[in-house]
């Protein structure tokens, strides 16, 4: 007798289950985020100016895309953190980021490397409260490049013992003697927004060209510019070793940037140039100054080769700028992108809303 097994129907696969508003935002909103933080990372990403250490080359107001394949994107350094923000959560004082988790960073390869005059976003290298790649952000143009030897001679740069051309807006601070008050519609009127009042006259940041232009108004006396004189020590000014180093913001160096696998002696002399380098961005360990000698692990080193390549960065506002010449190189590491467009400019002094707008400056490239 044959036996036959009962044999089930298979059961008809039922409608699927359909996903709710709410499920189906979340996923659209979760996918916007994953690819907005992938663009921002690898591409392009969005900074604000805040300040004038670049004016008149770029204008406090300014909306920048910086790109990052010019250098090449850095991996994160700091994986514990909500996406999208960069120090604090939108809207307040509170850390978006626990730097529980530390990376090794890695450059990915770009299209070029940092060339002499580009526009620069970097991280604050004074800054030391937060990790490399959460360090407030500031961008100056790029004067020194790593193996570079740089001097500046009454506020004008060489490099490698020939004058550098300088940047088509440069500006300078000046002191305009007056007979009178002078309204601000004037010094608006010939772009110049820094300006301070002071007694007898102002003082001011502006070109060269309008300086000189200032001059042949009858009320306006005198303008002067205000530069530091050579062999006048500044102890702002790096290495901040005025017995060594008479230098200030208008005559400096020469100085030797730093470039990866160079080698340099270390003197007491030259340990001020390079003692910063070596002891917080080398990432190096056990080391101690003695009698202006650096010794590691109790041993004096005199010779030091570098592991990265370093940079010296200025704002085209030479007289209204906090950049190397006194906080010294920017490490290559510190290098975030090359600022290439402004998308959208707006003026916080503007009378009418219409001028709000820089409509000029809207997508225009950087130079």
């Amino acid at each position: 007798m044959k036996l036959r097994f009962w044999k089930g129907k298979k059961p008809s696969a039922g409608p699927a289950t359909k996903k709710s508003a709410a499920r189906e935002w979340a996923d659209a909103v979760m996918f916007a985020v994953v690819c907005a933080t992938l663009i921002r990372w690898l591409t392009f990403e969005a900074f604000a100016i805040p300040s004038s250490s670049m004016e008149k080359s770029l204008l406090t107001g300014d909306y920048l895309f910086v790109s990052k394949l010019h250098y090449g994107p850095r991996t994160p350094i700091t994986p514990l953190q909500v996406p999208l923000t960069h120090q604090t959560l939108w809207g307040t004082n509170l850390a978006s980021f626990s730097d529980l988790v530390q990376l090794p960073a890695y450059r990915f390869p770009g299209f070029s490397e940092v060339q002499h005059h580009d526009p620069v976003v970097f991280n604050h290298p004074e800054e030391v409260e937060r990790p490399v790649d959460l360090k407030t952000y500031l961008i100056k143009r790029c004067i020194a490049v790593a193996g570079d030897t740089l001097e500046i001679k009454h506020g004008q740069v060489y490099l490698n013992g020939k004058l550098s051309p300088a940047p088509e807006k440069l500006q300078f601070s000046y002191f305009v003697q007056t007979k009178e008050y002078v309204q601000e519609a004037f010094f608006r009127k010939h772009n110049i927004t820094d300006v301070v009042p002071v007694q007898g006259g102002y003082i001011l940041h502006t070109l060269p060209k309008t300086a000189a232009l200032l001059k042949t108004f009858d009320f306006i006396q005198a303008v002067t510019p205000l530069t530091a004189a050579a062999g006048e020590a500044d102890p702002r000014v790096f290495p901040q070793a005025p017995e060594h180093y008479a230098w200030n913001q208008d005559n400096f160096g020469p100085l030797y940037i730093p470039k990866a696998g160079a080698t340099v002696a270390l003197t007491p002399e030259t340990l001020p140039l390079y003692e910063k380098i070596i002891r917080r961005y080398e990432h190096n360990e056990h080391l101690e100054v003695k009698n202006g000698r650096l010794f590691q692990k109790g041993k004096a080193l005199t010779h030091y080769t570098f592991k990265q390549n370093y940079y010296f960065m200025m704002g085209d506002n030479r007289h209204n700028s906090n950049d190397s010449r006194f906080w010294g190189y920017v490490p290559e590491e510190y290098v975030v992108g090359k600022a290439v467009m402004v998308w959208l400019s707006t003026d916080s002094l503007a009378s009418s809303f219409t001028d709000k707008v820089r409509w000029s400056r809207l997508f225009s490239a950087i130079k």
